[in-house]
């Protein structure tokens, strides 16, 4: 299993000292988000601070850029980077593509899948300089007079879908090469609710024109890590996240099923009192951030990610951020590198 890191920075030359540690310190794989900043423009800071591990969006929005927009940007962020990055895709919500973006939603799946294709055919097709005609119901695509003048460093990126609801999951699974959770995910959620998913996409694959296994699929597990020596303090940074998410009617069903559906619903009803999403951290219970989030000192934390062996391919690991201070959060994130040399043993 591998153990990845989405770094944080309130500048992308924090953000970049950040992901050269962590990689120092034995992750994988530096990860960046797409909200306050552009998820390209981070991941070339990160490509360039780092020299062996891979850097991936997680995730970038899929539906406001074009597909060609998206390929273009992962060509020259896979060029940068010596064939080392990963691009992660997933859909957003209909209020921030529409209001946000002025982007055109579509029904997600279909539009996500159509997205996947044409990236993928461009980024396949850039240097031929034939025409690139493509039929769909969201993102037909007609490109003549097209050649890219420069070098390829692969002619295949891998995409990530990251998705959360069943038919998404099972899109990620027929079509993607790698599938990104939310920030909260249990293993008991990822074996029950998710991997059944995967492996009906993965059988779906067949009507695509080839078979796929399960091998054709890094599930990447994102968790919501907060490490420190003091186990209260732990939990506490902690609280804010779960506040966030669980503001959020959409994760309705992530709650219930670990029977939190109460404990959300007062979190619900605090923001709808007025407390801001980044302040519902007195809202929430500490069973609900042991049941949703990696917490404590180094030695129970590494137990938590253990006991994704076998079941994930690797472990996104974040620090808290919502609600917190800078000073806090750099705090957080310095454990939580700590942690990451512990379990791997740093790189040579």
């Amino acid at each position: 299993m591998r153990i990845t890191f989405a770094p944080w920075g309130e500048t992308l030359a924090e953000l970049a000292d950040a992901a050269r540690r962590a990689e120092q310190a034995g992750a994988e794989v530096v990860w960046v988000p797409e909200l306050h900043r552009s998820a390209s423009v981070s991941a070339a800071a990160l490509v360039q601070a780092t020299t062996d591990a891979q850097v991936g969006t997680a995730i970038q929005l899929a539906f406001t850029r074009s597909p060609m927009v998206t390929a273009l940007e992962a060509l020259d962020l896979d060029e940068l980077s010596d064939g080392r990055f990963i691009l992660g895709l997933g859909t957003g919500v209909q209020r921030l593509n529409e209001s946000w973006h002025n982007a055109r939603w579509g029904k997600p799946v279909g539009h996500l899948r159509e997205t996947v294709r044409n990236v993928r055919h461009v980024v396949a097709h850039a240097t031929a300089g034939a025409e690139m005609a493509l039929d769909g119901e969201f993102e037909p695509m007609r490109i003549r007079g097209y050649q890219r003048p420069y070098p390829v460093r692969r002619p295949a990126i891998p995409i990530y879908l990251a998705a959360m609801g069943p038919a998404m999951t099972r899109l990620a699974g027929r079509i993607g090469d790698g599938w990104i959770s939310h920030e909260l995910c249990s293993p008991s959620y990822l074996v029950e609710r998710i991997l059944p998913e995967i492996e009906t996409g993965i059988a779906m694959a067949v009507d695509d024109g080839g078979p796929r296994s399960r091998a054709d699929v890094e599930l990447v597990v994102s968790a919501c890590c907060s490490v420190a020596p003091d186990p209260v303090v732990a939990r506490d940074r902690a609280r804010g996240q779960v506040g966030f998410y669980a503001s959020v009617r959409t994760y309705a069903d992530f709650f219930a099923f670990h029977g939190l559906a109460q404990a959300q619903q007062r979190v619900i009803d605090a923001f709808g009192a007025g407390t801001g999403a980044e302040h519902l951290a007195d809202a929430v219970t500490p069973e609900m951030v042991d049941a949703v989030t990696l917490n404590g000192d180094r030695d129970r934390v590494a137990a938590q990610i253990a006991a994704y062996e076998g079941i994930a391919d690797a472990v996104k690991l974040s620090a808290p951020t919502h609600g917190l201070t800078p000073q806090e959060i750099r705090a957080g994130q310095d454990e939580v590198v700590g942690l990451i040399a512990t379990i791997t043993g740093g790189r040579s």
